[in-house]
């Protein structure tokens, strides 16, 4: 269990392995949507689909265990802060890969799992290189989803990192040691 001292061994690798798959999966997703390199989509999804499988366990064990006690008092406002950004990073893990999922499934693009099928794709029979989306509009929403959440999911990563770095440079306190696991 968690303490105020000392985060569990399960806490700090379910966090170290989220943090380390999504950061790189947005970084992978924001360079296909800049530079349009659609090669990437099989790896990205099929990568995506496996973190979900690491995130659904973290977020029950927050929820099961609750947020870490802070090592000391903050001021209100920080405290409020730390507050918002945890839950906006939890949710976004969680909706981040059901996003995406929806996105290329119901936009007829499939989805696989290193070649083991989840979702089918659904080929233009008149032109094999389009598909034909199973329900545009749930893709679309899909879609758009993926891409507010992406950058909001940026975002509350940078005040989360700024945030431990605040702690540990700043504050000088156990924060950041503590998910370190010293």
């Amino acid at each position: 269990m968690d303490t105020q001292q000392q985060l569990s061994p399960i806490t700090r690798a379910l966090h170290w392995l989220v943090a380390l798959a999504v950061i790189g999966l947005l970084a992978v997703g924001f360079y296909m949507g800049t530079f349009e390199v659609w090669s990437l989509f099989p790896i990205h999804k099929a990568l995506g689909v496996l973190v979900l499988l690491i995130i659904l366990p973290r977020v029950l064990w927050r929820l099961k265990n609750g947020w870490p006690t802070p090592v000391r008092e903050y001021p209100s406002w920080e405290h409020k802060l730390a507050v918002v950004t945890h839950w906006v990073l939890i949710l976004g893990t969680l909706i981040m890969p059901i996003s995406g999922f929806i996105f290329s499934g119901a936009g007829g693009h499939g989805v696989d799992v290193f070649g083991l099928v989840i979702a089918p794709m659904n080929p233009d029979p008149t032109n094999p290189h389009e598909v034909i989306p199973f329900n545009e509009t749930v893709a679309d929403i899909g879609h758009e989803t993926h891409e507010m959440v992406g950058y909001i999911m940026a975002i509350a990563i940078v005040l989360h990192i700024a945030g431990a770095l605040k702690h540990h440079i700043l504050d000088k306190d156990r924060t950041l040691l503590r998910m370190l696991g010293k």
